[in-house]
């Protein structure tokens, strides 16, 4: 399958808030060893870089819990009052599996969700970023992400400690 183009803005951050030129970061879309389809980087990325924004319809909160309870698994909070459907083949970013070990986070703009890079991260390897899930519901949310650190469970870091012994589980050894 041919690289899929993305184009990203980099910003860098220091005294000023300064905008560089557009930089093209390219990744493909692959049979992914966590579930189904993962983006693959298709070119070295550097940490800190914005590869791609996560695009989609803006709804409001009383549809975007419609949406859920009919089954989409695409709905992204942008912020308090609005939420992002990225169910749109257009957007590359719904590809991206959770992992307990992420090489990727979501920063959120005014406007924007960006996957952006938490490390280096080289041609071939698959992007990931933790869902960030709560507690409620975590036995219907397992992982199989296969890290060393795997919680078992799709959920948000601060919740780790928090569930059960017996029910941990260790998938690890694959990162």
């Amino acid at each position: 399958m041919q690289p899929v183009l993305i184009t990203s803005t980099t910003l860098a951050y220091g005294k000023e808030k300064v905008r560089k030129p557009t930089v093209k970061i390219r990744v493909r879309v692959g049979p992914s060893r966590i579930a189904g389809q993962g983006l693959f980087a298709a070119q070295d990325i550097k940490k800190g870089t914005r590869i791609l924004p996560y695009i989609g319809e803006k709804i409001a909160k009383d549809e975007s819990t419609r949406r859920l309870a009919y089954g989409n698994n695409y709905i992204f909070e942008l912020n308090d009052r609005y939420d992002i459907d990225g169910k749109t083949l257009a957007n590359t970013a719904r590809y991206i599996n959770h992992s307990c070990a992420p090489n990727c986070d979501i920063v959120h703009t005014s406007r924007t969700i960006w996957i952006v890079a938490l490390q280096d991260i080289h041609p071939g390897e698959e992007l990931s970023y933790n869902y960030g899930y709560d507690i409620k519901n975590y036995l219907a949310h397992p992982c199989q992400c296969g890290a060393s650190i795997c919680c078992g469970y799709i959920l948000d870091e601060q919740y780790w400690g928090l569930i059960p012994s017996p029910e941990r589980s260790s998938r690890g050894g694959l990162d």
